[in-house]
C-alpha cells in the first residue's frame, strides 16, 4: 500500500502569504484522512492535489486555526453532490462546535458522523489495514494527537520451502499467506513453515499544538514520521511553556528519544526566520525538516527504505494529473 503525507498548511496561528494554517492529509492506499482543517483548506487542495474527497477528518483541538476551513469544505462537498458519508472526529466539545458551525454551512445532504474521541480511543480502517489512534497531548484545552498505525504484515513467503513440502497450487500459496493450512506431500502445511517473521507496519504521528510530553514520546516510538509543533525558538522556551507549545529543539530531543526516522516541524511562528529555528533542531536531530505548504513525505515499508521528503511534491502530483498521456 502506498503511503504519503501531504502538507496543505504548515504555519502558526495566523496564515501568511507563504503558509496556511494547520492541515495535513494522510494518503494510505485508497483512503484519505485529513488532520485538522485550517482556514482555506479547500483552496490549498485546489492549488495542489485537487479537491480531495476525504473519508475522515480528525481535529486535534478546538482552537479556530485548526477548524476554520471546515464550513467551506463541507459546503463545497454538498454543492458537488457528494454521496459518500464523512466521519469527523475530535476531542470532547466537537459536537458543540459542529452545532455552532451549522449556522455557517447550513444543510448538507450527505451523512456526517461525529465522533468525540478520548485519549486511547481509535478509529478503525479495517479494509485498508490501519487505525487512527488518539493520544493525549498537553495544550491549553483538551487536545488529541493522532497516530496512524498500520497492522503488522505477514513475513515473506518462501516459495521454495512451500514447493519442497508438496504445495504446488499458487492458490494454496495465497491461503498460506492468509494464515490457513493447506494439503502437502506429507500432510498439512502450516503458515509458520513457509513464512518468515512478521514484518512491522508503518507509523505516522501528528501532535497538533502541544508542549513536549511523555505521551507523544510513547505514541511516536519508532515511527517513520513525527509531525510536531515547533512554534518557538530556544530563546523563547519560557513562552512556549506558558502557551502550551514546543521549541524546535525540544521537538528534536523528543524525536531522538522516540527513535523516529524523520521529524517534520510545523506551526513555526512567523516571527522567526525558519532556517534559524531549523538549525536549532538539527543540532539535536539531523533528520529534522521545516516542511512547507505543498511538501509531501513518501513513506515506504521499513524494509524498503526511509521516508523521503519531496519539496512541493503535492503540486508535482497535480501537474502529472494534468499532463496528457
Amino acid at each position: 500500500m502506498d503511503l504519503s503525507v501531504v502538507f496543505y498548511g504548515t504555519g502558526g496561528s495566523v496564515p501568511t502569504a507563504r503558509r496556511a494554517t494547520a492541515c495535513v492529509l494522510i494518503r494510505a492506499g485508497g483512503e484519505r484522512v485529513l488532520i485538522d482543517c485550517g482556514e482555506g483548506a479547500q483552496r490549498q487542495m485546489m492549488h495542489s492535489t485537487g479537491l480531495v474527497q476525504v473519508d475522515e477528518i480528525l481535529i486535534t483541538h478546538l482552537h479556530a486555526d485548526h477548524y476554520l476551513g471546515l464550513p467551506g469544505l463541507l459546503k463545497t462537498y454538498d454543492l458537488l453532490d457528494r454521496q459518500a458519508p464523512l466521519r469527523i472526529a475530535g476531542p470532547l466539545g466537537l459536537r458543540g462546535l459542529f452545532d455552532a458551525l451549522r449556522r455557517v454551512f447550513g444543510k448538507i445532504r450527505y451523512q456526517v458522523e461525529l465522533v468525540e474521541l478520548a485519549p486511547g480511543d481509535s478509529l478503525a480502517h479495517t479494509d485498508a489495514g490501519f487505525e487512527m489512534q488518539a493520544f493525549e497531548v498537553e495544550h491549553l484545552m483538551p487536545a488529541n494527537g493522532y497516530a496512524f498505525v498500520e497492522a503488522e504484515r505477514p513475513g515473506r513467503f518462501d516459495t521454495d520451502a512451500a514447493r519442497s513440502l508438496g504445495v504446488k497450487d499458487v492458490q494454496d500459496f495465497g491461503r498460506l499467506q492468509r494464515g490457513e493450512t493447506v494439503p502437502g506431500a506429507d500432510g498439512e502445511v502450516r503458515p509458520d513453515q513457509v513464512l518468515g517473521e512478521a514484518r512491522p507496519g508503518r507509523k505516522v504521528v501528528l501532535t497538533g499544538d502541544t508542549a513536549p510530553c511523555e505521551m507523544t514520546r510513547i505514541a511516536a516510538h519508532e515511527a517513520q514520521l513525527l509531525v510536531h509543533d515547533g512554534t518557538f525558538a530556544d530563546e523563547e522556551s519560557a513562552r512556549a511553556a506558558e502557551t502550551g507549545h514546543t521549541t524546535a529543539s525540544q521537538a528534536a530531543k523528543l524525536a531522538v528519544e522516540a527513535k523516529v526516522k524523520m521529524l517534520a516541524l510545523v506551526h513555526i511562528s512567523s516571527r522567526y526566520h525558519v532556517g534559524a529555528v531549523l538549525d536549532e533542531a538539527r543540532e539535536t536531530f539531523p533528520e529534522s525538516h521545516a516542511v512547507r505548504d505543498f511538501d509531501l513525505v513518501e513513506i515506504p515499508f521499513p524494509e524498503r527504505g526511509v521516508p523521503r521528503l519531496v519539496e512541493s511534491g503535492a503540486k508535482e502530483d497535480r501537474a502529472e494529473q494534468r499532463s496528457p498521456a
